[in-house]
């Protein structure tokens, strides 16, 4: 590596590598260096020899998404195993509320997609890699940043690998190194909590018939249920399994064989899918909304889980964050080209007061929907449903939704 570079990113996730990638391709014209730092091993394959496992997490990614990634030019590589969403389909249980959305009916090609984690990471990898300018980009892994230091002119940080510690400096340092981030307590970033006492249990499952490109969001007495089209495995239909269950519950839920586990989906979920015939291997985590007290610094930026983590209810969380990598990135460019240094405090503080409306709009609506969807009160779910239908049978009330649901209801940040 070298002494020094304007940008080092550390964590070579969706996140951070979707910065790398939305820089690359001004890199050379400004005179960008760019080190990304990742404690994983670099995959020894290529996109060519690519095999969806059927047990493979997914992230379902906005229509506003994908017109971010065809800006950074990798959509093309990441729509070859994307399901699109073509219906949204909301119902609470034991009620009569309910709301469809139609891709056809708002004039796109698709609500939004679902994607596995691991094909969106290698193919942002890949770019990374083969792009025209990819000697302006240093990928060092596995490695661990094991200290980031204020110094004179930017950050120094200590960085380990293959039991050798070696020191490099940058103008930026931005942290994208997830939820649990051991850095950001290191470096004394505080952060709001609140927790939802519920885990997200996280499965694939196929029912007995095509999905039909439908994406469910079925509202139950003791959580949400998000089930989402993907692509089939095996000649088996395969939906992306999220089921929100409370902590009291946790450990009996992940005890079950798979005949019984499928049996409690789907009594929670019904049969408008079809019949659960096959599950795979479930994970859990806990669920709690997370917010940095600080997501900039002079010569330091925060972003995805360690700056923002959110209920996955309608499945925001991703898109809010690579909003925020967008808008990182133009800023970094704009700022480039006005000969500031890239980690100006003036032009961070500038780029988090561009994010603060999206960031309280997003988070809040999901903080609000669950705990409306959560609530037993008989007039809240009377309200509620009456919401849902008068949505269902009121175009424009719909169209405002489905635009909040494909993050086209807040200015798309654009790279220029």
């Amino acid at each position: 590596m070298k002494a020094h570079y304007d940008i080092v990113i550390i964590g070579g996730g969706m996140v951070g590598a979707s910065l790398a990638a939305a820089l690359l391709p001004i890199a050379k014209e400004l005179n960008l260096q760019i080190a990304v730092i990742e404690s994983m091993a670099m995959p020894s394959d290529d996109l060519t020899c690519y095999q969806p496992s059927y047990d493979a997490r997914a992230t379902a990614l906005s229509y506003g998404t994908r017109k971010l990634y065809e800006q950074m030019g990798v959509w093309s590589a990441i729509a070859e195993h994307a399901t699109p969403i073509q219906h949204i389909h909301v119902s609470d249980k034991g009620h009569f509320g309910a709301t469809r959305l139609h891709a056809e009916d708002e004039h796109v090609p698709a609500l939004g997609y679902v994607v596995e984690n691991h094909w969106l990471g290698r193919v942002l990898l890949n770019h990374m890699q083969t792009h025209a300018d990819a000697d302006q980009l240093t990928y060092c892994c596995p490695a661990e940043v094991m200290n980031v230091t204020p110094v004179p002119q930017g950050m120094q940080l200590e960085i380990q690998r293959e039991g050798e510690s070696f020191q490099v400096s940058a103008d930026l340092v931005v942290m994208a190194d997830g939820g649990r981030s051991a850095l950001r307590e290191k470096m004394g970033i505080s952060y709001q909590q609140v927790t939802y006492e519920q885990h997200a249990v996280v499965a694939n499952i196929s029912p007995d018939r095509p999905h039909k490109n439908i994406a469910y969001e079925r509202f139950t007495d003791s959580g949400p249920l998000a089930l989402l089209p993907l692509q089939d495995q095996d000649d088996m239909a395969r939906c992306g399994l999220v089921w929100t269950v409370p902590d009291a519950e946790l450990d009996s839920v992940m005890c079950l064989d798979d005949a019984a586990f499928m049996a409690q989906v789907q009594e929670r979920f019904g049969y408008r899918s079809g019949r659960f015939i096959h599950a795979g291997e479930r994970f859990s985590y806990p669920l709690k909304l997370v917010l940095a007290d600080e997501q900039v610094r002079p010569g330091l930026a925060v972003l995805g889980n360690a700056a923002h983590a959110l209920h996955p209810i309608a499945g925001q969380g991703y898109n809010l964050a690579l909003r925020g990598v967008v808008d990182l990135a133009q800023h970094i460019i704009d700022a480039r080209r006005a000969a500031i240094s890239v980690g100006d405090l003036e032009m961070l503080q500038a780029y988090h007061q561009s994010r603060v409306a999206d960031q309280r709009r997003t988070i809040g609506l999901s903080d609000q929907t669950m705990k409306l969807f959560s609530n037993r009160n008989p007039l809240l779910a009377l309200g509620r449903d009456l919401g849902l239908q008068l949505m269902d049978i009121c175009p424009p009330v719909k169209t405002v939704f489905a635009r909040a649901a494909m993050g086209l209801d807040v200015p798309a940040p654009r790279l220029k």
